[in-house]
Formats: structure tokens, C-alpha cells, sequence
């Protein structure tokens, strides 16, 4: 991990909406010792205000709602499809756990997704996996998946490993080099599919998307709920995703 890495981590991590919510709040008090009272007030309010909104469950499907379904899920693989490549998620290497323990859902149900079209393909294709140790662990993650994979019935061969890749720019890059223009099924969290298949086209990539993962309801955005830290969950993950892409313009322009 490069330290432009870790800085874009630790500033989209400051720019989500609990610690936005928790810097308002410290600077409500700060006013309050200076004898700031109308600025105190006003910072609180806008603490307060900020929270209850990303924490209401109809405001926080509405911006999920929008990322989750800008590409309809894929029921059937295509036959042909000789490529699955499967975007990592995070781990911890906790050896007592099982393997299923010691992967997060999302990473999970993205595997098992790419085994149901594994299933599904007369000729199996090859199941590509990624992803670096992350913070915690000092086993990659593309090979806790591997595992995962192979204890799931998948032929060895058949899997191929990326334990490089830190981000999704980078998984992008370690795909071309593999897959060139053919297509190939990518599978990665519906809310962060967006963003994924623009890094992926941008290397001149031909992915046919397969979002899983969903949060919210294909149907209707809910305009109704309460304040919850599950919707406070949902917003958190527009947010970051929001940030990504507009990062991704910048960075694109550049």
C-alpha cells in the first residue's frame, strides 16, 4: 500500500456522514467554550439535522435506490462466457474461523454468485479472484477466496488468483492484461457496479455486469421508515460511492 493510498482512504473515511455528524457536534462544543452560544446553537442544529436525514430510512434508500439499479441483475450466464472475475471485498485471517467467518458477506455472496454461473455454463469458465492482505491480515484475499472456491466445488484449475490489486483501478488494470476484449461476467456489489464497470471500460474492457448485493427493493423506493442505523449504513455506502466517482473524474481529467 502506497501512502497516496492510505491519505485517499483515511479522507473518504473523514468525509462519511458519522464522522461529518461527530465533527459538527465537537464543533458545536468549541463555540460553546468560546461563548459562541448563536454558533453553538447553529453548529448543533446542523449536526443534528445532518444525522437524522442520512439516518431516515426513505432518504437513504432514495440514494442507494440509484446506484443499486443502474444495471438490471443477471440471472442467467450467457453461454460462452469463458471469464467470471470477482471483485474483492475484505477479510480477516482468523485461522479458528471458518472460511465463511473469516470473509465479510459481501466478499461471500459475490463468490457464490460466481459459482451459480459457474454451474450454469456448459463449459466451465474460469473464476478470477482479487484482492491485496488489507490492513488486518497477511494473507491476500484473492486466496481466502480461492479457498472459499475450491471448498465449494470448484475445479482448482479453474480459479485464477490477482493478490495485488488494491482498489478497483487496479483490479481493472490486472484484468486487462488476462482477459484483452473479450467478455466476461464481473460481479461486484450492485451499489458499487457503476463505478466498477467505468474502470473496467475505461482499460478497454468488455465486462457484462452482474450486481448482487442488493439493499434496496427493485419495486419502489420506501417513502416510508425511522431513523435507523441501518439507513444510516445505506447512506454511508451512497456517500462513498458518490465520492468514488467523482474522485474517478478527477482522476480521469488529470
Amino acid at each position: 500500500m502506497t501512502a497516496g493510498f492510505i491519505l485517499k482512504k483515511l479522507i473518504a473515511t473523514l468525509l462519511m456522514p458519522l464522522p461529518i455528524g461527530i465533527g459538527l457536534a465537537v464543533l458545536a462544543l468549541v463555540f460553546l467554550l468560546k461563548e459562541k452560544r448563536r454558533w453553538a446553537i447553529g453548529t448543533l442544529i446542523a449536526a443534528i439535522t445532518w444525522l437524522s436525514l442520512l439516518s431516515y430510512a426513505p432518504i437513504a434508500s432514495m440514494l442507494l435506490h440509484r446506484l443499486e439499479y443502474t444495471y438490471p441483475p443477471l440471472l442467467k450466464a450467457p453461454q460462452g462466457i469463458r471469464y467470471i472475475y470477482v471483485l474483492g471485498h475484505g477479510h480477516n485471517s482468523d485461522s479458528t474461523l471458518p472460511i465463511t467467518s473469516q470473509l465479510h458477506d459481501d466478499a461471500v455472496i459475490r463468490l457464490t454468485e460466481a459459482i451459480r454461473f459457474y454451474h450454469q455454463l456448459d463449459e466451465k469458465p474460469t473464476i478470477i479472484v482479487s484482492g491485496y492482505s488489507g490492513y488486518y491480515s497477511i494473507v491476500p484475499h484473492a486466496q481466502m477466496q480461492q479457498k472459499l472456491a475450491i471448498a465449494l466445488g470448484v475445479d482448482p484449475d479453474k480459479i485464477v488468483t490477482r493478490p495485488k490489486p488494491v482498489d478497483t483501478q487496479e483490479e481493472a488494470i490486472a484484468a486487462k492484461k488476462l482477459l484483452k476484449n473479450q467478455p466476461f461476467i464481473l460481479i461486484t456489489s450492485a451499489f458499487h457496479m457503476t463505478r466498477a464497470i467505468r474502470w473496467f471500460k475505461q482499460e478497454g474492457l468488455n465486462p457484462i455486469p452482474a450486481p448482487t448485493r442488493h439493499y434496496t427493493n427493485a419495486e419502489e423506493v420506501p417513502y416510508y421508515g425511522i431513523f435507523s442505523v441501518h439507513a444510516l449504513k445505506m447512506s454511508t455506502i451512497a456517500i462513498h460511492e458518490f465520492i468514488g466517482m467523482a474522485w474517478q473524474k478527477i482522476k480521469s481529467f488529470l
